[in-house]
């Protein structure tokens, strides 16, 4: 994405995610971070309804600095991913088919293809279900992303950051992938599962490969 402002890029970015296929009318949201706070997009708006007037402006404390639309009911997962991840310059959150489709069995992603390490290690988790924009919440997505890029929430859909929207839209992409490959594979029998060495291996190679998504 191109746009000159980041409320122009969440915009965009909305748009892209329910082209690719990974939410559908106004569900699912982005932000990125700003100085001072986060721009993250509105609650109850259709990506093509969206322009930059659009995008809410938020500080850390969760207190609005415009008041034209309300922030997404999950701003307080984004506060929080900013508040404890320096590397976390932008987040989107889908419901995507598959990656949704996982998270309500309530089954983490695990190293059964090489790329399970482009979010981080040796798996994906899903986060435990707590209500959708509650602390709660936002306490399960923390743990289940410690020292990683990427989860999933229970009966909910994913979470994925990156250093800028481009990057975080792009790890959702190859999550949700991922998540059909899993599906795909256990329709046939239990996948044979990578161990440690052999991820190990791959997340040595992806610190490298890694800055296709923005990662220092």
């Amino acid at each position: 994405m191109t746009s000159s402002t980041p409320a122009e890029q969440l915009c965009l970015g909305m748009r892209r995610l329910q082209s690719l296929g990974l939410n559908r009318g106004s569900s699912g949201n982005m932000s990125t971070r700003s100085d001072g706070g986060l721009l993250i997009t509105p609650s109850g708006v259709k990506p093509e309804a969206l322009d930059d007037r659009s995008i809410v402006a938020m500080n850390m404390d969760g207190v609005v600095q415009n008041s034209r639309l309300q922030p997404s009911s999950e701003w307080r997962f984004h506060r929080d991913i900013y508040a404890t991840r320096s590397d976390a310059l932008a987040i989107v959150h889908v419901h995507s088919p598959y990656a949704t489709a996982l998270a309500c069995q309530r089954l983490d992603l695990p190293p059964f293809h090489y790329m399970i390490a482009v979010a981080g290690g040796y798996d994906i988790r899903c986060a435990p279900y707590a209500t959708f924009g509650s602390q709660a919440l936002s306490d399960a997505a923390l743990t289940a992303l410690e020292q990683r890029y990427a989860c999933l929430l229970a009966n909910h859909g994913m979470i994925a950051l990156g250093a800028s929207p481009t990057a975080a839209i792009d790890l959702a992409v190859e999550v949700e992938e991922l998540a059909r490959q899993y599906i795909l594979s256990r329709e046939i029998g239990e996948p044979m599962l990578l161990n440690h060495d052999e991820m190990d291996a791959v997340i040595e190679k992806f610190k490298n490969y890694g800055s296709h998504y923005g990662r220092q």
